[in-house]
């Protein structure tokens, strides 16, 4: 099915942020539906509102994604519903301030939970009917942190999310033959102005205060835009993606480690 029209769309994460954008993005552009998910019922009815104004039919389902029994829940509920899903966006995801030689256990825990289990949770779901139909696309949103270490203290989510990056590479590998319509898509934004950095556990600077934080209606847009043409990865700044090209294609990565924007101190 080309483009937006029509397609039902569940996202996790939906609350605030990019998870909440993305979703009134879809509803103007045409989506029949869009499925919300998140822990806090109250904001997900605001969102839901706005996805019904732009005309889309909205479903919330109040849910934790670190649970594999409620990531089932989203994708029943979203069947019994709509019939069938169009695409999965795995956006729920939290930081973490605490440097890598002091991480505890619960920090590991809470990071893996949070940032790489609810993807696999989600994506084993969401495939269920995908298979079924034959038909579908797969969406992590991951993060240029995930790439190259400009935050040491962001150490455990850093590594949740490369985990999960390399999930989804090698999921793509694996359905490449058997489902070649189900497409499989990892997101890799950098800064973005939204309440990331001031809900990361142990707190953090709010990331809207950041100087050149990417405006959350952009990332919004490139997601959408990624729905309507897939493509395996999307760095939301093309900078970015040039960064990481001379990054691991330096003879030595310290070498690069020891300049802007790695020795930006920490925030």
């Amino acid at each position: 099915m080309p483009g937006m029209k029509q397609k039902v769309i569940v996202i996790t994460g939906a609350s605030s942020g990019i998870g909440e954008h993305v979703a009134i993005e879809c509803a103007k552009r045409g989506a029949r539906g869009v499925v919300l998910a998140a822990r806090r019922e109250a904001e997900l009815a605001r969102v839901a509102a706005q996805v019904t104004a732009h005309g889309a039919t909205a479903l919330t389902v109040v849910a934790d994604v670190t649970r594999r029994a409620d990531n089932e829940r989203v994708i029943a509920e979203a069947v019994a519903k709509f019939g069938a899903i169009d695409a999965w966006i795995g956006n729920a995801g939290r930081g973490i301030s605490k440097m890598p030689s002091q991480l505890d256990d619960a920090d590991l825990d809470a990071m893996i939970a949070t940032n790489l289990k609810s993807v696999i949770y989600g994506v084993q779901a969401a495939l269920v009917p995908m298979r079924a139909a034959k038909r579908g696309h797969l969406i992590a949103v991951s993060s240029g942190l995930s790439r190259m270490p400009f935050a040491p203290q962001r150490a455990a989510y850093s590594a949740a999310k490369a985990g999960m990056n390399l999930y989804m590479a090698s999921l793509r590998i694996e359905l490449r033959a058997e489902l070649p319509d189900v497409h499989v898509s990892t997101v890799l934004p950098g800064v973005v102005a939204t309440e990331f950095g001031a809900s990361a556990l142990y707190g953090g600077v709010d990331s809207r205060k950041i100087p050149n934080a990417q405006p959350v209606g952009e990332v919004a847009a490139l997601i959408a835009d990624l729905i309507e043409r897939p493509r395996a990865e999307v760095y939301t700044r093309p900078e970015m993606a040039a960064l990481a090209a001379r990054y691991f294609g330096a003879e030595d990565v310290g070498a690069i480690e020891a300049q802007p924007p790695f020795t930006t101190p920490p925030r």
